[in-house]
């Protein structure tokens, strides 16, 4: 197994996303640490169907993620893998936001700031607390879940295209900070639109029939976990295209 023993924390690993790679860790033999802000109910079932711990953690409030991460430290002695994959969508802005969308203008401040807390400060302050312990046995994987450039620039996306531009830009620098110490910080996206929550409900079974299925987020974030990853730090995963050269050899 690529992760027998290994000790990995995925936040919003309750559905989509974060469940699919929870699921794909706890195959390979991992010690999963599952959380979420709110959704007890849906972290305790992925952590009872994969054998893993639920915590619930906000990672925006600093006080949470210092007790997530003494709790985790407490009861397995190290960090090894950290999944940043918590996230708020479009949908707390806009419930039609890729059939109607609105200028920035129209965004209520409010929204903007829980997108912000979550999509950027939230990665900023979990990486922050967690990576310090890594360092302290040089060793670490930290993984940043992402999106495609084009959403990042596509009209009516505020605050969600701005949140994960931030989020890039910040994986970029910390991987050259953290260069040769043992701790590799690697970006992974989808490659296109997923069947995650954060699709609009008003999406046709046609139209949600074309969606990428999570599922496709495992088998790279094992690699980017494990030590078949070597020393690769700073580089950008699109998990369809990663599946389709790994399938095809």
């Amino acid at each position: 197994m690529k992760l027998k023993d290994k000790i990995a924390i995925v936040t919003g690993g309750g559905r989509g996303i974060g469940k699919a790679i929870a699921e794909a860790f706890a195959r390979e033999g991992a010690d999963v640490i599952v959380t979420a802000a709110r959704q007890r109910d849906e972290i305790e079932s992925v952590a009872s169907k994969i054998g893993g711990t639920a915590i619930l953690a906000d990672v925006s409030k600093k006080e949470e993620v210092g007790k997530l991460v003494d709790e985790v430290i407490a009861k397995f002695g190290r960090i090894d893998i950290l999944v940043n994959n918590a996230g708020r969508g479009m949908k707390f802005v806009n419930g039609d936001f890729m059939s109607e969308p609105k200028p920035f203008w129209e965004a209520d401040p409010d929204v903007w700031r829980m997108v912000i807390d979550t999509n950027v400060n939230g990665v900023f302050l979990m990486t922050h607390t967690v990576v310090p312990h890594m360092l302290k046995h040089k060793s670490g994987r930290v993984i940043n879940i992402s999106m495609n450039y084009e959403t990042m620039k596509r009209k009516g996306f505020t605050p969600y295209g701005p949140s994960k531009a931030a989020l890039e830009s910040m994986s970029i620098i910390w991987a050259q900070e953290l260069e040769g110490t043992g701790v590799n910080l690697n970006v992974l996206l989808h490659g296109g639109a997923t069947d995650t929550g954060m699709i609009p409900d008003s999406f046709t079974t046609s139209q949600r029939s074309r969606l990428i299925d999570p599922a496709v987020m495992g088998p790279p974030a094992v690699y980017l976990a494990s030590d078949e990853a070597g020393d690769l730090n700073g580089q950008r995963i699109v998990a369809a295209e990663w599946i389709k050269s790994h399938t095809t050899k």
